[in-house]
Order: C-alpha cells, then sequence, then structure tokens
C-alpha cells in the first residue's frame, strides 16, 4: 500500500522528504534496546518516513550504531540520511565525521549539520580558514556528504549571526535545525526571527523538540497531538520527533497520515493556551540551562581553537 505520509521539499535542494523525521537520540536511550530500535527504524520507513535524524555524540555513538544496522537490507536507499558533528576545527570535524561514516555503515551521508552552535563564537570557529565548514566542504567534494547545515537550540540571534557569518564567507546552508514548538512562538523565538529568513532564503527547515522530550507536556495545556499539528503546520521541511516505542511511532504516522493544517481560529486558541506557560523559558529548558548542551560538558568534542587565535595569547 503506498504511503500517506505528506511529502515536503527540502529547500532549494529540491529533495522529497518526509514531513516527519525520526529522532536519533532516542534510539539508544534506557528502555530501547537495540532490537527495538531497528525495528522503529524500519517500521518508520516501510511506512513512509524518509527522513532520519543522528548526530556523532548522541549516546557515545549507540544511536548511529544501532541506526547502520537497520539500514542494512537495502533500507538505506530508502532514506534521507541526516547526522551531526561537533568539531569546530577542521581536524576534529574530519575525524568525527568518518566515525559517523563508519558506524552509519554508508559511503555517503545525505546531510551533515554543524551541530550545537550556541555560543556567540561558534560561527567563527566553523568558518576559520581550517574550520569545521572547510572539513564538511571537503568532504563534499569526495563525494562523503551530499549537503550542509547546522543546527542549535539556544538562542535565535545566533542562528541569525550564524547565516550572516556564512554569507560573509560566500557560504550559504542547505538546512537549519532549531526548536519550533508551541512554547517558542511566546519565548526567544525562532519561529519569530529565523524561521522567515529560511523561507525567504529557500533553506531547509528542520524543526526540532516539537514536544521538548515531553517537557512541554507537563504544563498540562496542550497535548502531544496539538505540538506534533502546530510544529507540522509551520513551513517546515521536516518536523523530528523523538520516537522510543512502536506506540509513539504509531502515532506520529497516523497524525502525519491525516494531518490537517491548523485553522487560524485554532492556532489563535493553542498560542492562548500556552502564553503565560511559556513566558518564562520553564518548558524550554535548553533555551535557558545548560541541561541539554552536550558540548558544554565536552569542550574537547570541539577541537582546538584556532591557530591565529592560539598566536595571539601571551
Amino acid at each position: 500500500m503506498p504511503s500517506t505520509i505528506p511529502h515536503r521539499t527540502l529547500g532549494k535542494t529540491g529533495e522529497r522528504v518526509s514531513a516527519i523525521g525520526v529522532g536519533g537520540w532516542h534510539l539508544a536511550l534506557p528502555g530501547v534496546s537495540e532490537p527495538l530500535a531497528i525495528r522503529i527504524v524500519r517500521t518508520a520507513i516501510d511506512r513512509g518516513i524518509t527522513f532520519l535524524d543522528n548526530c556523532w555524540d548522541y549516546n557515545d555513538g549507540r544511536s548511529e550504531r544501532r541506526m547502520g544496522k537497520a539500514l542494512r537490507d537495502g533500507y538505506r536507499q530508502k532514506a534521507f540520511l541526516m547526522t551531526k558533528i561537533d568539531g569546530r576545527s577542521h581536524a576534529a570535524a574530519t575525524r568525527q565525521l568518518h566515525e559517523s561514516l563508519k558506524r552509519l555503515k554508508t559511503d555517503c551521508i545525505d546531510l551533515v549539520q554543524h551541530h550545537e552552535i550556541l555560543r556567540y563564537e561558534d560561527p567563527y570557529r566553523v568558518f576559520d580558514e581550517k574550520g569545521a565548514n572547510r572539513a564538511l566542504e571537503d568532504a563534499r567534494k569526495a563525494g562523503k556528504l551530499r549537503y550542509i547545515g547546522f543546527t542549535g537550540h539556544k538562542d535565535p540571534h545566533i542562528h541569525l549571526l550564524t547565516l550572516d557569518v556564512a554569507r560573509q564567507h560566500g557560504f550559504e546552508f542547505d538546512t537549519v535545525q532549531m526548536p519550533l514548538n508551541l512554547m517558542d512562538a511566546h519565548f526567544r523565538s525562532f519561529g519569530a526571527l529565523v524561521l522567515p529568513e529560511l523561507v525567504k532564503r529557500g533553506i531547509g527547515v528542520l524543526g526540532m523538540k516539537p514536544i521538548a522530550n515531553g517537557i512541554i507536556l507537563k504544563s498540562k495545556t496542550v497535548s502531544a497531538i496539538d505540538c506534533l499539528r502546530y510544529a507540522l503546520s509551520l513551513p517546515t521541511s521536516v518536523v523530528i520527533t523523538g520516537i522510543d516505542s512502536m506506540k509513539v511511532l504509531n502515532q506520529a504516522i497516523k497524525l502525519a497520515e491525516t494531518f490537517r493544517p491548523l485553522t487560524d481560529i485554532e492556532r489563535v486558541e493553542l498560542l492562548a493556551r500556552t502564553r503565560d506557560a511559556a513566558m518564562g523559558g520553564q518548558y524550554e529548558p535548553f533555551k535557558t540551562s545548560s541541561i541539554f548542551d552536550g558540548t558544554a560538558e565536552h569542550p574537547e568534542w570541539l577541537g582546538d581553537e584556532p591557530l591565529r587565535l592560539q598566536q595571539l595569547m601571551p
């Protein structure tokens, strides 16, 4: 039976990808066995979800290794595979990319993104002469990846700066990943500040944290279905959601298959319900704390500071 999950265009790349994507972090959480993770990925693909998210650092590499096993037996050819690297230097980025290729058991990754662009200095390190973006461009020329993007969850102004620094270096990202949810609409909003810029430039929009790992539900203002419908109603290419059980996968698939955009009245009503809870950022701790910042706990992942800066130090 042909899939009825809607597909959308990934910005200027022209790629068609499923409107819902499988988040990689959840695939190796405690309580998620390897056989279950493989079943989740393969069932998602069988039922029409093509976009797969992952990262070099997720669960010490277990998420990528499990996804690599799931993509055997012809599944790799059916998926649009994305992963992320934390390295800011050319050397660190190159090493992490090669590790991801090995774990994912593929010669070429469809999309590789600079992960956790959280600090104002990050874009400058990425676009240093010997920075991570040069490493990804070199890898693209070598056929090891197809598209380049970046992610971050801290501050929309850092996203805008990263886009500007890239343009100063004559580079345009293919994709940008960011939190897009009902709480974000009210607080330090990526949806208000970054989303219009991406749409204007034709950059693929990857929405993440639509339910914020369940944290938004603790506000008792909206349901998981409300959260996903809101994110899917935005001009996103993909909404990436964490899936740690077949029940959650089936819920996401059913929502995608029956999706209808929010009406203006529905959107206004949902935003009114979440406004007070959202204002202090309590339900988006990835913006207001370092709890979700893996690179804050592991600065060694970023690699050495640029040599030009080291030479300025006394």
